[in-house]
């Protein structure tokens, strides 16, 4: 065989190599397969739920995997991360491929801690591609029964005229319950005292005791309570009135503009194809809106929302400056 001939069998090997090597890669990736379809979804797609099981942020999200699966085809599973107030799990999704094999699903709470923690290991804007906001509801502003308040005008005036004599509880430094009555504070010109619990339950234990003025919480939070009349709700937080609580007023009401809603939303990691993205959010949407999430929603006092990805990024994005600006104007900051 001539020098010729050897050279162009040892080309033809290496190219034979090469090629084989790169549909090992592709077909190994689920990165390099979706390359030529940026809608399509892998196999697999792992949902983190930064919180322990059992709570909503976990029950939602299983729920939510369970129909995205039959909607869009593939797996969908869920996967706890809990730790440093959903850090750890929303860490884990920032460093994940964008594409579509790794979701985080969180609640308002990832805006929050990210206002009001100093030493995250990720940025919340440029970490992550918020997809859908699964659900939204109002608040409610709470009070003792030992106290006089049946509005929240009154409880708003007497925190007014007794500054730094009543107290609000909370779930902790940080929390959407402390973000929302720092909020009310910051606008209504009162001066309410922080009260930091672990866990919302002791901080209702205490105003059942009378130990305890004020509160904003989550309805399902409190439902227990409020049943058996223990305690009094004054006002919904959200700017207009709830469908579950349609006789009472809102905060803005007393206060224009106040406005504060619970959620729970999507986020892909930075970098998601857009088409990846938009296909998720018409699905979560879809999904969200059937009945049987609808119930499961109604738990919470929430309903699901209706915004597409452009929405929702806006949505996201002004929620984090919203907090943001009150954790500086305040001086919110939680402990690591």
């Amino acid at each position: 065989m001539s020098k010729t001939k050897n050279q162009e069998t040892r080309l033809m090997k290496h190219a034979i190599a090469v090629a084989a090597a790169f549909c090992a890669a592709v077909f190994s990736n689920p990165s390099a397969q979706a390359a030529g379809d940026p809608a399509k979804l892998p196999d697999l797609t792992k949902i983190v739920v930064p919180f322990s099981p059992g709570a909503s942020n976990d029950v939602f999200g299983r729920a939510l995997a369970a129909k995205l699966a039959k909607k869009l085809g593939g797996n969908f599973i869920v996967e706890n991360r809990p730790g440093a107030g959903g850090a750890i799990g929303a860490s884990e999704v920032a460093r994940a491929a964008p594409d579509g094999s790794t979701l985080l699903f969180s609640s308002v709470s990832f805006v929050t801690n990210a206002a009001t923690e100093q030493k995250l290991p990720y940025d919340a804007v440029k970490s992550f591609q918020p997809v859908a906001v699964a659900a939204r509801g109002a608040m409610l502003l709470v009070v003792g029964n030992e106290t006089p308040y049946t509005s929240a005008a009154q409880l708003i005036a007497d925190a007014k005229k007794q500054s730094g004599k009543l107290t609000y509880g909370s779930a902790g430094v940080g929390s959407i319950g402390q973000m929302s009555a720092e909020l009310l504070n910051a606008e209504a010109g009162s001066n309410m005292v922080h009260v930091p619990y672990k866990g919302i339950t002791n901080a209702v234990t205490d105003m059942i005791g009378g130990r305890l003025h004020a509160m904003i919480t989550t309805p399902a939070s409190v439902s227990g309570p409020l049943d058996a009349k223990k305690i009094r709700p004054l006002a919904v937080t959200s700017l207009q009135r709830s469908p579950f609580y349609p006789d009472l007023p809102t905060v803005a009401e007393t206060v224009p503009g106040y406005s504060v809603d619970v959620w729970w939303g999507v986020y892909a990691p930075a970098g998601t194809p857009k088409p990846l993205v938009d296909k998720l959010n018409a699905a979560i949407r879809e999904v969200s809106a059937e009945p049987e999430m609808r119930a499961l929603f109604a738990r919470e006092a929430t309903e699901p929302s209706d915004m597409d990805t452009a929405q929702t990024t806006a949505y996201v994005n002004g929620e984090l400056l919203k907090w943001r600006k009150l954790a500086a104007d305040r001086h919110i900051v939680a402990s690591q």
